[in-house]
């Protein structure tokens, strides 16, 4: 019966409610639970009662978050009812909701949101959306909210909480081996962070997970959770999303905008100067987070990157259809809003030393490189044009935007090609999929079935649904090109599954039965080995038989004092999450081993700082030098290069952020001065481009030095080395026939050139002729041209091989070593020539690179060694190779592997006509 009040009693109950709202709205939430209740006890709830609540949990008010605190803590038996009655009651309105009780809650779900295959395979917008991806739909970020919460309340609140610290581990007799399987490598607090959740409160849960994480929605996208989190999860048919909701909270905190962290009115630790600075080799995963932590805590950090852009391999391994480049940005602005600096292009082991950090300021280092050089199969026929790494691949679209009109990197015609990837991890898919998204029909080839695939499940899901084939139990075993060295087909194994090998999984083994298969393009996904420059300019960096950093016991120290590392460094290859993880390990060590006093902190902090602006220098042009009408001198401020370089280096160049990287042999450098020399001939599109910069501009970017330094050794007095230079090979022989010269040795420099018009450095008091007179009795230059304009005419070959006859009739000086650098064609005419007199030769190979460093596996030179065709590196093994193990046939036309897309550009830069 309806209760009527007189007007007196309503001014009385509205002036209470004005003196005490909480009391009333107490009162109110208190009814609502006690209808709630008697309705979820009746084990049904009709329609107007559903609805009625759905409003009141849309309201987003006070009343909401007590029902929702409240329904989070009802029984699994009142839940399920509330469950029910949204799915037979709300389910026209929310279609979601249809069938959602049928197994509720281990079996059935809300899953976050996926674009349809159809319209996500043909772009790079994010692929799985997750649960604000229903925004899209028309649902608002409220709705979104109580979605994510109806994920939440299927949790068990587990007290043993195997989603966090996972599960015990037993030997194959059952007993306990002390490690566990799965859970958190970065130790979120998954059980109190769904608590918070299913209370409704989002914010606190955000602000807990990422004091733990500051890449929650960085790892909540590329962490392999069914085998972490979800993999241990009590439902395991269907286990709760637990990375969905990881970065949810941060997208949904970025959507109220509310996302203004406390750390922006820290105090900067360069400034402040309470602790000591630290250095962060990379800023992959492990770098980054443990840069974050240390900045957090107050610790002057500097990052430094090899690439010019920040991320690692989260930039230049995973697309943005899995992981959008604005979530690592936001990451390195938070770094940079806590005082975390950042210095590119910079090379351990190359561009310093662990020493040379140490001796700046830093009193310890982090090593987080990543995993390093790509496996290939050795197959006949690999050395083929269009064969590549997935890491070359990846980093071509990732990185340098190949497959934008505007940007200069070249990548392989894919457009309606026949793709093979071959591998079934997750960068295969990575390469599969990106594959997809430019047009190829694509085939991943898999030695094993998609059951042992490593790959991550969804992943496997979401490039089938693409319309991606799988072949499986096929494996290359030989590659066929044509006339143009470019690959048109694979020969594959059939094979079949024996017994299990150490990974547990099946081993595959050949029937003995091949087919062939049409291939426009081989990419290899098969992992990476370690990459040696760490280790090898660090004799007593122990290491793993497999090259990866070995660890001291229960540490994440080195065997160097001082030196941290963790991820696919320490790992191999491995996920971003374990590598987050190692980082944030390494920085809770790390805090808790230093000691210093105020004076050696003040000190330390101010040499770090120093040692940061000069590693910030930008590369500008101070001195431009135009040589002949296609050659052009440059010098160039690169300090640290500079301080670093050794005869027979180069550099990795980038002109502008829409450039390519080119390698270029150093010319000269002066540690004093700080600069570097480059001596540029225009070609192709870059070259040209660059060579119309002028003084006072700027590079994009300049790594280095890279590559092994040119083998200088005293040779006996009467022995000569001659050096055969053809154009711009002028300036790359200049330092090591410096080196040479300062070590006492006789030289003959022999230099082509087309025509007296294509001469430089041959005036007097230039380059070469300044040599001459400083080592008037050990240096002999000899000039050539082809046209007999300047010097004997003809090719180098031509006094080299009287020279050679000389020293094959032991008259005169006997030849130590031939050394030539120039064209690719007078390079194999050297050493033809060299090899028939049985004189050694080696030959300084740029060949085609784009990260210079090893990782990509662009630079493939083939080569014999006991009578097996095996790889070198042009950026790890070289430049100089002994040129009598190149197999030339093979290696020449790689630089012939972009051509048309080098016309082209040219033609669109109008610097030719079309």
């Amino acid at each position: 019966m309806a209760i009527t009040l007189s007007q007196s009693q309503r001014d009385l109950l509205m002036q209470r409610m004005e003196q005490n709202p909480q009391r009333f709205q107490q009162m109110i939430i208190e009814d609502s639970q006690q209808a709630i209740r008697q309705r979820l006890k009746q084990g049904k709830l009709n329609a107007p009662f559903t609805e009625k609540l759905w409003e009141l949990l849309l309201a987003n008010n006070a009343l909401s978050v007590a029902l929702q605190r409240y329904l989070w803590r009802v029984s699994l038996k009142q839940k399920r009812a509330f469950i029910q009655g949204l799915d037979q009651h709300l389910s026209d309105r929310y279609p979601m909701f249809k069938g959602l009780s049928d197994g509720w809650p281990g079996k059935n779900n809300i899953p976050p949101y996926v674009r349809p295959a159809e319209e996500r395979r043909k772009d790079f917008d994010l692929v799985s959306q997750g649960y604000l991806g229903y925004m899209g739909l028309g649902y608002s970020l409220r709705e979104v909210e109580l979605f994510v919460w109806l994920e939440v309340i299927r949790d068990k609140q587990c007290e043993d909480r195997p989603c966090e610290i996972g599960v015990p581990r037993c030997d194959e007799k059952g007993e306990f081996t002390g490690e566990n399987d799965g859970g958190c490598p970065v130790k979120i607090h998954i059980p109190q962070a769904l608590n918070l959740m299913g209370e409704g409160k989002f914010k606190a849960a955000f602000e807990l997970i990422r004091d733990a994480n500051p890449l929650p929605n960085v790892t909540g996208r590329v962490c392999p959770q069914e085998l972490q989190c979800q993999g241990v999860c009590t439902h395991n048919e269907r286990p709760i999303e637990i990375g969905q909701l990881e970065w949810f909270l941060p997208q949904r905190e970025q959507e109220l905008a509310s996302d203004t962290p406390s750390e922006t009115t820290t105090p900067n630790p360069w400034a402040v100067a309470t602790k000591p600075p630290i250095a962060i080799v990379g800023s992959g995963p492990s770098g980054l987070i443990n840069a974050y932590l240390l900045a957090k805590a107050g610790y002057p950090v500097t990052i430094f990157e090899a690439f010019h852009a920040l991320g690692g391999v989260l930039r230049y391994g995973i697309p943005e259809f899995r992981l959008p480049n604005q979530l690592i940005d936001d990451v390195v602005a938070k770094i940079k809003t806590l005082g975390g600096r950042f210095v590119t292009n910079y090379i351990v082991g190359k561009t310093a030393t662990f020493a040379d950090l140490k001796r700046a300021g830093f009193s310890r280092v982090f090593v987080g490189t990543g995993a390093g050089l790509p496996r290939f199969m050795n197959v006949p026929g690999e050395h083929l044009l269009n064969i590549m790494s997935a890491n070359e691949f990846l980093t071509r679209v990732n990185l340098m935007h190949a497959n934008e009109s505007d940007y200069e990197t070249p990548l392989p015609e894919v457009e309606g090609k026949e793709v093979i990837v071959i591998g079934g991890g997750n960068t295969a898919m990575d390469a599969a999929r990106t594959a997809c998204r430019l047009g190829a029909n694509v085939t991943i080839v898999y030695r094993r079935t998609q059951q042992e695939m490593p790959a991550r499940v969804e992943e496997q899901h979401h490039a089938l649904e693409e319309g991606i084939k799988l072949k499986e139990l096929r494996s290359p075993c030989d590659f066929h090109g044509d006339k143009h060295h470019i690959v048109t087909s694979a020969t594959l194994d059939i094979m079949e599954l024996g017994e299990p090998d150490s990974s547990g999984r099946r081993r595959p083994q050949s029937t003995g039965q091949t087919e062939l298969m049409p291939v426009d393009l081989a990419i290899m996904a098969l992992g990476n080995s370690s990459n040696p420059i760490v280790k090898d300019a660090e004799p007593d960096l122990e290491t793993s038989k497999w090259g990866t950093l070995l660890l001291n016991k229960g540490s994440q120290e080195t065997s160097l004092s001082g030196i941290y590392s963790g991820g696919d460094a320490t790992r191999g290859g491995s996920t971003a999450i374990k590598a987050a993880g190692d980082g944030q390990a390494a920085a809770r060590e790390i805090m808790k081993n230093l000691d210093f006093n105020p004076k050696e902190i003040q000190n330390l902090v101010d040499q770090a700082s120093r040692y940061t602006d000069l590693g910030q220098t930008s590369p500008e042009i101070v001195k431009r030098r135009q040589l002949t009408d296609e050659i052009v001198e440059f010098t160039i401020k690169a300090p640290f290069i500079a301080q670093s370089a050794k005869a027979g280096q180069f550099v990795r160049v980038l002109a502008d952020d829409k450039g390519e990287l080119i390698p270029l042999t150093l010319a000269d450098w002066n540690a004093d001065e700080g600069t570097i020399d480059l001596v540029i001939q225009g070609l192709g599109s870059s070259s040209k481009l660059i060579n119309l910069m002028q003084e006072g501009d700027c590079f994009a970017a300049i790594a280095g030095p890279l590559g092994q330094p040119s083998h200088v050794v005293k040779h006996p007095e009467n022995h000569r080395v001659i050096f055969t230079a053809g154009g711009v090979g002028l300036p790359a022989v200049h330092p090591i026939m410096r080196a040479q010269l300062e070590m006492g040795n006789k030289v003959t420099l022999i230099t082509g050139f087309r025509s007296a018009d294509h001469c430089f450095w041959t005036e007097e008091g230039d380059r070469v002729e300044t040599l001459r007179h400083q080592y008037p009795d050990l240096l002999d230059v000899i000039y050539t041209s082809n046209d007999g304009s300047f010097g004997i005419q003809g090719f180098v070959t031509v006094p080299l091989e009287k020279y050679l006859i000389k020293h094959h009739e032991a008259v005169d000086d006997p030849i130590a070593e031939v050394i030539t650098i120039g064209p690719p064609m007078m390079m194999r005419a050297v050493s033809d020539l060299t090899l028939t007199y049985e004189v050694a030769c080696v030959a300084s190979l740029n060949s085609i690179m784009v990260d210079a460093t090893g990782m990509c596996g662009a630079c493939m030179v083939p080569v014999m060694e006991n009578g097996k065709l095996i790889r070198k590196h042009a950026c790890i093994d070289g430049p100089e190779i002994n040129s009598h193990i190149i197999d030339w046939d093979k290696f020449l036309p790689r630089f012939n592997q972009f051509k048309p897309q080098e016309r082209q550009s040219q033609i669109e830069h109008k610097l030719i006509d079309a």
